[in-house]
């Protein structure tokens, strides 16, 4: 039977050009310079977790043969081949944007320098601080062309560096130095002079004192190039059932660091000799789909963490979180108000430590007996764990679903499983087959010999240093319904063979695929008969072919579709017969948007959810995800009104277009301007201080 033709764009090409939008915040004037500076920093980041992931998944499906292309729906040498090019004018965009941003911090009196343009000031200091701080965590290879190429490390800076004999000129040797930004920072302030503030990164720190280390051997260098090696970095999980899923983690943490390269990232300045050498001794001379020309400094994700200097008219000046009067004039503990009705938080624009304080109270609260979660990516210094060690030592019975294959947060989640089930936690490794995404807690316990139970239910991560910077949304509600639900899904973690039955929640990959389908089509029908329709999707990314194929046929029908999607989007809009009811917009600004929400008219009783799935094949079919309604009638207001404040705002918003071509939303004549982040941090901070508690 032959597939039905649903028009996409690919997931990787789209995943491109939501990095073309962090790069554009980089190349945005009305931000903060430094920030701009730091948008620089998650572009590489990104980038390289698009390389170590995506980029590796495309090459193993080459390996397959014509059969990829039956699988994969597309051909991936051709796939390979667009990404390539571009990431290749993204990255001639990003080494232009960085000269011009170097520009303007001058403009500033800030001045970042390399080893040749380091002044007579500063030349004691920087050999003095090479000496004391540098060089003792220097451990440079020479290379042995006989030998085995040393190992290169994923994620890690090298110089790579050429020198010759002082007595043999014509004597050539290489040698390789790791960039030691794992115990120093990568950018070294110098004394300021006058009203100019001066850096100079880590490694022109090494190639201004480089001749010290290897003149004693004979050699002076010749030169040194910044390269990096990206490896695939896919956990390989057997199916050998002697070994349990902890130790096949561990294991497989092991074997990333060595896996297979997907991408070499080269100074184009280096001479062709050096490049030459050093491809065919990592067995990359033939992969140039995988050789990167790239600027003088690599690993650009430091940036992220370039200093301050005490400049605030520089970065952002973020407002504090909101308060919230209610709670923080609180007599009893926070539970007493959730079983009188429910809350809704709206991370980081409330503080998350009113979720960590409830999480605290129940660790002492003599009426609670137990506290069930689910773990996916904690902090490395996590509160939210100290706190569940606290509620085991104040004798509650703790259960922790710890998922430990949680994407290069494995080892932070595997140090916390150890710690909790020292402390006598019940911890279960996920779910075999499932990846477990869903961010729930339940209290459990007992006041004056009647049962209660409170459940949170919630789209991002209890990570609170995430937390700052991620914007999410947290229900906790008494409802007995979505309790039970939320007990039903525990039970499931406890026992698979379990998988319940939902009332109230849309759990995948049981029951969210064909229920929000339902939803759909219970909106085309509406359409059809005439009748308002409507929906409204938030989602980090849009991809499941099925879905997009059911938001087509709605469009087809005449429901109206808004579409805010911050990620990959592979719905094309403004193709006429299947999209022409459907906007697309993208919001990326100084928070990252996270939230998931999806409203549907359903002929006036609107449905409205909260969840931490996407529309992805993995979300629905491969994870487990909670999606909870919203009964609140309040709340539903309060949901529908956020949305609303995106789909206006006129700044940070881009249009979704087939093209991917990222254009702004324009701003209508007579419409005022405003940034849809900063007018939601307005609308709650009125919200809490008109002490609406059951609307935040």
């Amino acid at each position: 039977m032959k597939k039905q033709f649903i028009p996409h764009i690919n997931r990787e090409i789209s995943w491109l050009s939501f990095n073309e939008r962090v790069l554009q915040e980089a190349e945005d004037k009305r931000n903060p310079l430094l920030e701009r500076l730091r948008f620089l920093g998650i572009f590489s980041n990104n980038r390289d977790e698009f390389y170590r992931v995506r980029v590796a998944t495309v090459k193993r499906l080459i390996k397959l043969g014509h059969r990829a292309v039956e699988i994969y729906g597309e051909d991936p040498e051709v796939l390979l081949k667009q990404l390539q090019n571009k990431v290749l004018i993204q990255q001639q965009k990003f080494d232009e944007l960085y000269l011009q941003i170097l520009e303007e911090l001058k403009e500033n009196n800030i001045y970042i320098i390399n080893e040749k343009e380091i002044l007579s000031q500063h030349k004691k200091f920087i050999t003095d601080f090479f000496h004391n701080e540098v060089m003792p965590s220097l451990f440079p290879i020479l290379i042995d062309s006989k030998k085995p190429f040393p190992f290169l490390k994923d994620k890690y800076g090298y110089l790579y560096i050429k020198l010759r004999s002082k007595l043999y000129p014509t004597q050539v040797k290489y040698a390789l130095i790791e960039v030691p930004t794992k115990v120093l920072s990568r950018f070294v302030i110098l004394p300021s002079i006058e009203n100019r503030k001066y850096i100079i990164l880590l490694d022109d720190v090494i190639r201004y004192n480089i001749n010290e280390i290897f003149s004693v051997f004979g050699f002076e260098c010749m030169g040194a190039y910044n390269i990096k090696l990206t490896r695939d970095a896919e956990l390989e999980i057997d199916n050998d059932l002697s070994e349990s899923i902890l130790e096949k983690v561990s294991k497989g943490l092991k074997d990333r660091q060595k896996g297979k390269p997907v991408r070499f990232v080269y100074d184009r300045e280096m001479p062709q000799d050096m490049l030459q050498f050093i491809t065919r001794k990592l067995g990359m001379s033939n992969l140039k789909d995988s050789l990167i020309p790239g600027g003088r400094y690599h690993n650009f994700k430091d940036f992220i963490n370039f200093p301050t200097l005490d400049m605030p008219h520089l970065t952002f000046q973020n407002p504090p979180p909101v308060n919230i009067p209610e709670l923080d004039e609180l007599n009893t503990p926070i539970i007493d108000l959730i079983l009188k009705k429910d809350l809704l938080f709206h991370f980081p624009y409330h503080s998350y430590n009113y979720l960590i304080k409830i999480l605290q109270e129940a660790s002492i609260d003599p009426r609670v007996h137990s506290i069930s979660i689910t773990l996916y990516r904690l902090a490395e210094s996590s509160r939210i764990a100290n706190a569940l060690i606290n509620a085991i030592k104040n004798g509650k019975k703790v259960t922790a679903v710890v998922e430990l294959q949680a994407r290069f947060d494995e080892e932070h989640n595997i140090y916390w499983a150890e710690k909790l089930k020292e402390e006598g936690a019940e911890v279960i490794y996920g779910v075999r087959g499932l990846k477990v995404h869903s961010k729930l807690f339940l209290i459990e316990g007992k006041n004056r010999n009647q049962h209660f139970k409170i459940a949170h239910i919630g789209t991002g991560n209890f990570n609170e240093k995430t937390a700052r910077i991620y914007t999410d949304l947290s229900l906790l509600t008494a409802h007995k319904g979505i309790c039970k639900d939320v007990e039903t899904v525990f039970h499931f973690y406890r026992d698979n063979l379990k998988i319940g039955h939902y009332k109230h929640l849309i759990v995948s990959p049981f029951t969210m695929r064909k229920e929000f389908i339902r939803l759909i089509n219970k909106e085309i029908k509406n359409a059809k008969k005439g009748l308002k329709a409507e929906i409204t999707l938030k989602l980090n990314n849009l991809v499941d072919r099925e879905m997009i194929h059911h938001l087509y046929q709605a469009s087809q029908a005449g429901v109206k579709i808004d579409l805010i999607v911050r990620s990959s989007c592979s719905l094309v809009t403004e193709l006429p017969g299947y999209s022409d009811h459907i906007r697309a917009y993208s919001i990326v600004d100084k928070y990252l948007e996270h939230a998931r929400v999806f409203i549907f008219h359903n002929g006036g009783n609107e449905k409205i959810f909260i969840s931490s799935a996407d529309w992805m094949t993995r979300n629905l079919d491969q994870r487990s995800e909670v999606a909870t309604p919203i009964y609140d009638e309040t709340l539903k207001e309060i949901i529908k009104t956020l949305l609303k404040i995106q789909l206006s705002g006129n700044q940070k918003v881009r249009i979704i277009d087939r093209h991917q071509t990222n254009k702004y939303k324009p701003v209508e004549p007579g419409t005022p301007v405003f940034r849809a982040q900063d007018k939601t941090y307005e609308y709650i901070r009125e919200l809490s201080y008109n002490n609406k508690l059951s609307t935040i």
